[in-house]
């Protein structure tokens, strides 16, 4: 892209009060944005009110340091991936977000180069329970090991284990994972993630639709949200409370067409109840990753799984004979007391027991001095 292409697309984009719907509107009938600068104000009237007509004639103050900075950043070396904006008359531009309601006038990318490969959005809680985390995993590894690529947001929790899953999961040639961002891509947010954001960089793509420099403002990252639904096939919501973002995320993916599953958890867990509310609205109940993948098209030439994708392993069978206290304890939160009535054990051994299983690994802590059985990761 030239700089005075990009300085043109700049404007359309930093002028306020005019919103992605407007622009849209302004380029299929004027062309590209230097056109749209070019007209009167007569010819605005039918698509703007006059507000949004005089900001759209004014040069924004921002608009020299904001095209430096993308400039800067477009041509820069540092950290791994390559860099690209794309817009909307860009041949490259994902034909999905085409079909959203208002699609972003620029998609700012790093990572590999721009394709848009059959992806499953996988999204969740920023506090979710170890259950929760191990799901999002396995789930996010099955779905690359079937050839697909993993959406979600980069954020804490859920969205940082689905993309670790994917990378895990994917080929050397596989487009593993897209991260959809609510910053201007020369940050990471959150910080904790920028080894994650690097792995992603080298085999997946990052994306924005937010100029270079942007902060984490709270407002951008619900509205994120509909890049993410848009650029899958369908949305696996892991773990959520009744006020996501990931309810958002699920909305804006039934409205748009795709499919929306849910895993259902323990009836006692606040992290259950989103996922338990949009089974209630008709979203589909999974217990393993094969039970998405049997509702999306596989991709030409991706490798096939043998047997069931994405069950528990190394965990022992039912039926068999297991520890007396993980077959106690279930797979729901259960308190310390409620064991002792279970299994007529000593509290004192109980409490010695339990750590032994919470080192193994088969036994999480919880608030509110709770304890629940892990399925194998």
């Amino acid at each position: 892209m030239e700089r005075e292409e990009l300085a043109g697309w700049l404007r359309l984009a930093l002028t306020p009060g005019v919103g992605n719907t407007a622009v849209r509107r302004l380029l299929a009938a004027f062309g590209l944005p230097q056109a749209v600068f070019d007209q009167s104000p007569a010819a605005l009237r039918p698509f703007l009110a006059e507000p949004q007509i005089r900001s759209l004639l004014t040069e924004p103050p921002s608009l020299s340091s904001q095209l430096e900075a993308t400039w800067q950043w477009l041509h820069g070396s540092d950290g791994p991936g390559e860099r690209q904006i794309l817009t909307l008359g860009d041949p490259d531009y994902p034909t999905d977000l085409l079909h959203i309601e208002d699609p972003p006038p620029m998609l700012y990318l790093k990572g590999a180069a721009a394709r848009w490969p059959a992806a499953i959005a996988v999204v969740g809680s920023r506090n979710p329970t170890p259950q929760g985390l191990i799901n999002a995993r396995q789930f996010a590894r099955s779905f690359a090991q079937a050839g697909f690529s993993v959406v979600s947001g980069l954020a804490l929790g859920v969205d940082g284990a689905a993309h670790e899953g994917a990378l895990d999961g994917a080929g050397p040639d596989q487009l593993a994972t897209v991260a959809v961002v609510g910053t201007g891509l020369d940050r990471v947010y959150p910080r904790q993630h920028f080894e994650l954001s690097n792995r992603i960089a080298r085999q997946g793509l990052l994306v924005s639709e937010y100029p270079i420099g942007t902060p984490p403002l709270a407002e951008n990252f619900p509205r994120r949200n509909r890049i993410i639904s848009a650029l899958s096939q369908g949305t696996l919501v892991v773990e959520a409370a009744l006020q996501s973002g990931s309810l958002i995320t699920a909305r804006q993916a039934a409205e748009q067409g795709k499919d929306v599953f849910a895993i259902p958890g323990s009836i006692h867990s606040p992290q259950s109840r989103g996922c338990h509310a949009l089974l209630k609205q008709g979203a589909k109940l999974v217990e393993t990753a094969q039970d998405v993948l049997e509702d999306m098209r596989l991709p030409e030439g991706s490798p096939q799984q043998s047997g069931p994708i994405g069950q528990p392993t190394g965990s022992e069978p039912d039926g068999t004979a297991e520890d007396e206290v993980l077959s106690a304890l279930g797979f729901d939160p259960v308190s310390l007391d409620a064991l002792v009535a279970r299994t007529g054990i000593a509290p004192a051994w109980l409490q010695g027991r339990l750590l032994e299983l919470e080192l193994q690994g088969k036994v999480a802590r919880l608030p509110g001095a709770l304890f629940q059985r892990m399925a194998a990761g």
